[in-house]
């Protein structure tokens, strides 16, 4: 079978970006740690090598045993036995062939069993196992929650519980409720200290939880009695050795099947508090949904990857009226566009890993040491950056990732509609990608930010400044004019000064500013390596047609046009 990383030349062109040896440097503390573990990197070339092997690896277990497994664990799915989740046969088969591989814990210190890597390597081996299966990244991809607690929660409990998710454990994150989805301020899971036992007491409903019978979980509960908002709420880890939560029932999904969906019954189950009370949501959700969405874009991303691979194949082998039908144009603008489309995502995706990955290092060294001024502003330079590109990412990685399953199905054309074909299985996993985490409506709100207050435009504009060949210019020149009639849709839109209007033409500025981003990245790439040039060129066309067409929407439009689109709610 393939190896699902050394067959994808783009993984490690990404992993070998410019920044990554800044990023490495920062990880190991300028690779201080070889004088206390062996299998400490010595040097960069040491760390990416470390990175490179590890990547096949998992490439190697996606190939043999991941992907050829998805379809039967989509047709067989967990079940609830007394209480817990049974997950399938073949779920249970991946889970122990990446335990023994030794890749839970990925992106955890040394010190607790992990493997030190930064984030961009640990989003890879994501992208890679979503390409696979897209519900059995739910399950692996939670180690992620790890990381909230390495973040935040008390030596004591990250020697607890570290090492264990290290060892092959898996998490949950407990958040939303039956009357608590994206509201997460009306969380009513109730949190109470019992003075007796000396713990924490957790009794309510949760709901729509990934993987809600992990070992480990993090849980939002209402600790402060009497609240109603998100300064009533703390963040809890609860143990499932301790007992005292059961599964009620394991969500009937229309994809990622392979990933029990659960809704849990809270009953005096023990837990331990997190970090200080009353900053559950304030604090650590917004640092675990941010990883989090990173996360889904990653998945989206490998989704989309596989989406056009299964198409490309099938263009290739079938034939109608005498010729393979990728030799319509029809057909074959559909695939060069769907390649556009990943490549753009895949750039964003790890250009927005980077931003996290200096930022979060930088946040933990300083821990360890004060930071001096520039360090400082390096920190929360990438910190910003992070915190807009985030939801971009999100948002826009997951949208196109249901358009290329769509089109990958409609390549296929009949067949496609059927479970004989994986893109049947790839379009259904690829629609929960826009809604979970936070819907596509839900990321532009937090997107929005980075439009009014020019975090994207100043972006753009270093991306701008960057040195290209003379070959590229022409794409510059374009991308140029249109950054400026993005500034003035912009200025247009804020100058209004009515909070509506903003939040009417927002999912416009913001997919506006996303693909000029995207465009710039694309650009950028092909400067390093001279295959990216194709999509490069089909994107910003894609580009000019997005900013143009939104551009002149929001020029003939008014604060008063609202009213034309309110007639539902009269």
């Amino acid at each position: 079978m393939a190896n699902y990383y050394t067959d994808n030349k783009d993984l490690r062109f990404h992993l070998t970006h410019p920044l990554m040896e800044k990023i490495v440097r920062l990880k190991e503390r300028n690779f201080e740690e070889k004088k206390l573990y062996d299998f400490a990197p010595m040097d960069y070339e040491d760390a990416i090598d470390s990175f490179d092997k590890v990547l096949e690896v998992v490439g190697e277990i996606c190939g043999d045993i991941i992907a050829p497994n998805a379809e039967s664990i989509d047709a067989e799915g967990p079940e609830v036995i007394d209480g817990h989740v049974k997950y399938a046969r073949g779920t249970e088969e991946n889970i122990k062939a990446l335990n023994n591989a030794g890749l839970m814990g990925m992106s955890l210190p040394r010190k607790y069993d992990g493997l030190n890597f930064p984030i961009v390597p640990y989003i890879m081996a994501a992208d890679i196992v979503s390409r696979a299966d897209a519900g059995f990244v739910n399950i692996w991809g939670l180690q992620d929650c790890a990381e909230t607690i390495n973040e935040f929660a008390s030596e004591e409990q990250k020697e607890k519980y570290l090492p264990r998710v290290s060892s092959g454990e898996t998490m949950a994150m407990d958040l939303t409720e039956p009357d608590a989805g994206s509201d997460l301020q009306a969380v009513q899971l109730k949190a109470t200290w019992d003075e007796k036992k000396g713990v924490w007491l957790l009794n309510g409903v949760k709901r729509f939880i990934t993987n809600g019978d992990g070992d480990i979980s993090l849980v939002l509960a209402r600790s402060e009695a009497g609240t109603k908002d998100g300064r009533g709420l703390s963040m809890f880890i609860y143990d499932k050795q301790q007992g005292g939560v059961t599964v009620r029932r394991i969500e009937h999904k229309m994809g990622i099947i392979g990933s029990p969906t659960c809704e849990l019954v809270f009953k005096d189950a023990p837990s331990e508090l997190v970090g200080d009370r009353k900053m559950g949501l304030i604090k650590y959700v917004m640092a675990l949904m941010n990883g989090a969405r990173l996360g889904i874009a990653a998945q989206s991303v490998g989704i989309s990857e596989s989406a056009y691979r299964e198409s490309l194949a099938y263009a290739k082998e079938r034939t109608q009226f005498g010729k393979a039908i990728i030799r319509f144009p029809a057909v074959y603008e559909m695939i060069t566009t769907m390649k556009a489309k990943l490549d753009a995502s895949r750039t964003l995706l790890y250009e927005t890993a980077r931003f996290v990955d200096i930022y979060k290092t930088y946040m933990h060294i300083a821990e360890e040491r004060a930071l001096d001024k520039d360090e400082r502003n390096e920190m929360k330079k990438y910190q910003k950056l992070a915190d807009i590109y985030t939801p971009l990412v999100k948002g826009l990685s997951s949208e196109f990732c249901n358009q290329l399953a769509y089109d990958a199905v409609q390549v296929h054309g009949g067949s496609g509609f059927m479970k004989d074909y994986p893109v049947e299985r790839i379009y259904r996993d690829a629609r929960i990608t826009s809604i979970y985490e936070g819907t596509t409506q839900l990321q532009v709100v937090a997107a929005i930010r980075g439009v009014t207050t020019g975090g994207y435009l100043a972006q753009i504009r270093e991306y701008e400044a960057q040195k290209i060949t003379p070959e590229l210019e022409y794409m510059r020149r374009t991308l140029i004019i249109l950054t400026d009639e993005y500034e003035q849709a912009v200025a247009k839109v804020v100058d209004s000064n009515d909070n509506e209007f903003i939040d009417f033409h927002a999912r416009r500025l913001v997919e506006m500013a996303g693909h000029i981003v995207m465009s710039y990245l694309l650009v950028i790439d092909s400067n390093r390596d001279a295959t990216y040039t194709r999509s490069a060129k089909v994107f910003i066309k894609m580009t000019k047609s997005v900013v143009k067409g939104h551009a002149e929407f929001i020029r003939s439009s008014a604060v008063e046009d609202l009213a034309a689109y309110k007639i539902e709610m009269e």
